[in-house]
């Protein structure tokens, strides 16, 4: 591909600089920027994004950091010849689109409730309905804090009951941004999908140890939420 084909969104949230970032990054990833190409030049890059020299400086300094992008002293900055191979998965997925960590995140939960559906114990359903009653408290109080806590807790509780450590631990490291996305659901003032419901039957299937019971609340629960983040990204 040549680079002059490449084009870029115009930059319009506050974040100027993980936006340009998240730009760039998401090239690589796709390949539309493969390794050892040269990236366009500041000036053209000032251009497709609206942006000043300092934002764009700045995001190929932090890409340059992560292994992403190299700079070659008099003749431009070039994609790295490889991925790096610790680039740590945190980092990586404050600079994802939330969509996209949606879409893994239903991969990974509805892996998780078939599993805890199969392998869970006493413990693990203590520990599920423990968060399952505060979320409720949570929201008949409407503490938005003490209802995210729970959610997240619950599902990361999910999660644990697989009795898969790498399942679990994957799940758990995307807790943060997974957080970040409910923020951005609850602070609508139509929102009203808290999906308890679903949640009290994917507990009811995981307790019954039925398997098609906990796959098909977890997809009624995930793709629902899932319409519901679109509709606000794409307002925003």
């Amino acid at each position: 591909m040549n680079k002059g084909s490449l084009s870029f969104q115009t930059v319009r949230r506050k974040q100027i600089v993980d936006e340009v970032v998240e730009q760039l990054q998401r090239k690589i990833s796709l390949g539309e920027l493969t390794p050892g190409m040269q990236i366009p030049t500041e000036p053209e890059l000032m251009s497709q994004f609206a942006v000043g020299r300092s934002t764009i400086r700045e995001a190929v300094r932090v890409l340059v950091h992560a292994g992403l992008l190299e700079k070659k002293q008099g003749q431009g900055t070039f994609v790295c010849g490889q991925k790096p191979i610790q680039e740590p998965l945190d980092y990586r997925l404050r600079r994802a689109e939330i969509l996209e960590v949606y879409e893994v995140r239903r991969m990974l939960e509805l892996e998780a409730a078939k599993l805890a559906a199969e392998r869970r114990d006493d413990e693990d359903l203590k520990t599920m309905r423990q968060y399952l009653d505060q979320r409720q408290a949570a929201l008949d109080r409407n503490d938005v804090k003490g209802y995210l806590d729970a959610d997240v807790a619950y599902h990361s509780a999910v999660a644990t009951a697989t009795k898969n450590a790498v399942l679990a631990d994957l799940y758990h490291s995307f807790t943060d941004v997974m957080r970040s996305a409910l923020e951005i659901l609850v602070s609508d003032p139509e929102y009203k999908g808290h999906f308890t419901l679903q949640h009290e039957k994917i507990y009811e299937a995981i307790r019954d140890r039925d398997v098609h019971a906990a796959e098909k609340y977890s997809i009624q629960h995930l793709d629902e939420t899932s319409l519901d983040l679109k509709r606000l990204v794409n307002e925003q």
